[in-house]
């Protein structure tokens, strides 16, 4: 089996890669940072958020899996002094491999140029560089709302625990295809009015963002940020490709929620 690692490139990060590193290859695993079949992620989520846009070209054949050093994380869910357990689980392939669903973002330009398209494992921002947001919110080719506001923030299911969480947004279960949009800051008075409530669309479902002023954006994806000029409209939906995590072990989703946002050390 072929593996890369990527380290978040503090100390013990960097320490626990080059153990992980010479372990996996005295059990007879290839180090290969160009094909491989399985990423260890050391750091947080963070740091597995940059080894998926790394390896993005290989979803069909790479699985991801995390080691925290720092807090407990939805991606990175194994301790550093379990490296050596994780080790020999990955030399044995004793794993079974779950999928995810990602977010497909669209960006098209005036004046015929060629479209951009982006994969998101958390979500896609949408702001604008003036003070407010003005966007018309098209589903399924009908007009839903004129979206005035800070923002708007389209989240995957796994990814809804990130920012889209912050935004009052729901928590919605991966094994669920689907996505949500989520409202910054909207304006709603007797003038302006939006929903006000996040939407959660299926995976047969497309959401259209159409500019009616300004056509520059500053659109996230992911941890990338990139200011979009000319912009035609901004198209989200579920994507064909699918993001793979090699489970070793239980650990049920709801249960990283109550670990993450309820229980605590007290």
């Amino acid at each position: 089996m072929r593996f890369a690692i990527q380290s978040r490139n503090d100390a013990l990060s960097n320490r626990l890669m080059d153990e992980a590193k010479n372990y996996l290859q005295d059990f007879g695993l290839v180090f290969d940072e160009e094909e491989p079949e399985i990423v260890l992620s050391i750091g947080g989520d963070g740091t597995l958020l940059h080894a998926f846009h790394k390896y993005q070209h290989r979803l069909p054949y790479t699985s991801f899996v995390g080691i925290h050093t720092g807090h407990l994380g939805f991606y990175a869910d194994w301790k550093p002094e379990e490296l050596e357990k994780l080790v020999i689980s990955i030399a044995r392939m004793e794993f079974n491999v779950i999928e995810y669903p990602l977010l497909e973002v669209t960006i098209n330009y005036q004046n015929m140029k060629e479209s951009a398209k982006y994969l998101a494992l958390n979500e896609s921002t949408v702001k604008s560089p003036d003070v407010t947001l003005v966007m018309d919110v098209e589903l399924n080719g009908e007009l839903f709302e004129r979206f005035r506001g800070d923002g708007l923030c389209a989240s995957t299911p796994s990814g809804s625990t990130a920012y889209n969480k912050a935004l009052g947004g729901a928590i919605i279960h991966p094994s669920l295809s689907a996505f949500q949009l989520t409202e910054m800051a909207s304006i709603n008075n007797r003038v302006f009015r939006t929903v006000g409530s996040p939407l959660v669309l299926p995976d047969h479902h497309k959401c259209v963002l159409t500019p009616v002023n300004s056509p520059d954006f500053m659109v996230t994806i992911d941890h990338l940020q990139l200011l979009h000029k000319d912009v035609k409209s901004i198209e989200y939906t579920v994507a064909d490709e699918r993001v793979r995590f090699a489970r070793f072990r239980s650990f049920p989703f709801w249960k990283r929620v109550q670990d993450s946002f309820i229980d605590s050390d007290d």
